[in-house]
């Protein structure tokens, strides 16, 4: 549709620049809309509420718990290789200082068990 020059712009939300007064007339054509519909009740337009899970995935999305969770995955991580280290140091290998797997600690670690039970029961 073209304006001939003599012919005023019709009155238009978008071309409004006050974004709240748009906002605001969007808001009430909608409830005048659902008023005339003969509902009853107006939808409320807040946001629907998050569930349990989305408020979770969004908690775990943030930087500082992120940061957090690092911080003590680390901490679990150092004190499960310690753990390894101590328990490598109680078993028998040749030569004493021969760098294990972690599967390969665990693997000795049963053969001695079951060597000093069979030792116990002689």
């Amino acid at each position: 549709m073209m304006l001939s020059p003599d012919q005023s712009e019709p009155d238009l939300p978008w071309s409004q620049s006050d974004a709240e007064t748009v906002l605001g007339d969007i808001k009430a054509s909608c409830l005048s809309d659902e008023a005339a519909e003969g509902e009853g009740k107006a939808k409320p337009l807040a946001p629907q509420a998050l569930t349990r899970e989305e408020k979770r995935r969004r908690r775990r999305a943030t930087a500082k718990y992120r940061s957090a969770h690092a911080t003590r995955e680390r901490i679990r991580v150092e004190a499960f290789n310690v753990a390894f280290g101590e328990l490598r140091k109680l078993l028998p290998t040749l030569p004493p200082d021969k760098k294990l797997s972690k599967i390969e600690i665990l693997r000795l670690a049963i053969c001695y068990i079951s060597y000093l039970n069979h030792v116990l029961d002689v």
